[in-house]
């Protein structure tokens, strides 16, 4: 196998806005392996979007209905993954495919890889979870043997947290330069803690009619009001109880309304626009709960569209005791670390080397091979 290859890596989160796709070199091999981002592109979903959230809300379709979806999902990835490789030469398309549904062991991320292997001329893998569930594990979360191969550092312990869709988070602990890699990696944790986007956008949606809050700016023109964060910590907390990797959230448009209806019942008497402080006390929560939740660090990195939301972010350097750094301050561009760690799961798989960990999945035995393979 070649030292270099070029990996495009696909990602499209439960947030269900955009594909992410990231053109990847990685250099050497196994958990020595070293990324680096070439090319990045991002396709807004538009009404293919609103489509998948239905489906993902376990909306009913015909099978015809379903078909063209995941046809029309396949030809975006043709055009993204096309823009993105350019003129340089890829190995292989590693894809994540849309969450329709995930409770194992039942699972299902939407892909057809066929159409795209053909159309682009690479072998596709993808399913990366089906394995991990089907030998009796969660099959998420999905990507700390990738965050450990973009973030790990020889004295600190650090904290990688993802601000998608939902919020889940890996810690790292140091490697030393003798430290053999399997000995490292079986003292990585991570989890899923609890929805993230899908609150702050689903306020944006029931509040200002909007897509999302961009920038944070309608957040950031609202205070935290104490009763309104208290609902939205029992909320996320509630979330962690589960004990359980997170998937979609189909109910989390009732509980927001709920949330909502009882701050205009209690007439809190905040300085600013109601609206906007039911969004910043939401802000402020998550940080609450993800920082209770992933624990000491030396370091805490943040990723994800999340970060792009000032309020979000500035609740987090706010509350967290160490310091605080996108992905970016790292050479990982926030918006794309998860494309990028789709890239390193498909090098890896080409390898055969298992992508899951099993104190993180709750696999009982050992990580299974992963992946589902299409050729041209």
């Amino acid at each position: 196998m070649s030292s270099t290859r070029l990996v495009v890596g696909c990602m499209t989160g439960t947030s269900i806005d955009a594909l992410d796709v990231a053109l990847v070199e990685i250099g050497g091999s196994g958990l020595d392996m070293r990324a680096r981002l070439v090319r990045a592109v991002s396709h807004s979903l538009g009404s293919l979007g609103d489509r998948l959230r239905r489906f993902a809300q376990q909306e009913a379709m015909t099978a015809r209905a379903i078909a063209e979806l995941s046809r029309d999902f396949g030809l975006l990835h043709v055009a993204a993954i096309r823009e993105a490789i350019g003129r340089d030469i890829a190995d292989l398309v590693a894809v994540h495919g849309q969450t329709v549904f995930h409770a194992p062991p039942l699972t299902w991320q939407l892909f057809e890889p066929a159409m795209v292997a053909r159309e682009v001329c690479l072998p596709v893998v993808c399913n990366f979870r089906a394995a991990d569930v089907a030998s009796g594990g969660q099959g998420a979360p999905i990507t700390p043997i990738a965050d450990y191969i973009m973030f790990r550092d020889l004295k600190e312990r650090r904290g990688v947290l993802n601000l998608g869709g939902f919020c889940n988070y890996t810690t790292l602990p140091p490697k030393t330069a003798r430290q053999e890699h399997y000995k490292v990696v079986d003292d990585i944790r991570a989890g899923d803690i609890c929805a993230c986007n899908h609150v702050l956008d689903g306020l944006a949606r029931l509040l200002f009619n909007l897509p999302f809050d961009e920038g944070g700016s309608q957040a950031l023109a609202g205070q935290v009001d104490d009763a309104c964060f208290q609902q939205f910590v029992e909320m996320f907390e509630n979330q962690v109880g589960l004990g359980r990797s997170l998937g979609t959230d189909d109910e989390l448009a009732e509980r927001l309304d709920g949330i909502r209806k009882s701050q205009a019942r209690d007439g809190s008497a905040v300085k600013t626009d109601p609206r906007s402080t039911l969004v910043r006390s939401a802000c402020a929560a998550l940080a609450t709960v993800a920082l209770d939740h992933i624990g000491p660090v030396d370091r805490l990195i943040l990723s994800g569209g999340g970060v792009l939301n000032k309020a979000l972010l500035g609740e987090f350097q706010k509350r967290s005791r160490a310091p605080v750094n996108r992905s970016d301050d790292l050479d990982v561009p926030a918006p794309y670390r998860e494309a990028m760690a789709m890239a390193i799961l498909g090098a890896l798989c080409q390898e055969r080397i298992p992508i899951t960990l099993p104190q993180v999945t709750r696999l009982s035995g050992p990580a299974p091979v992963a992946g589902s393979w299409v050729y041209p």
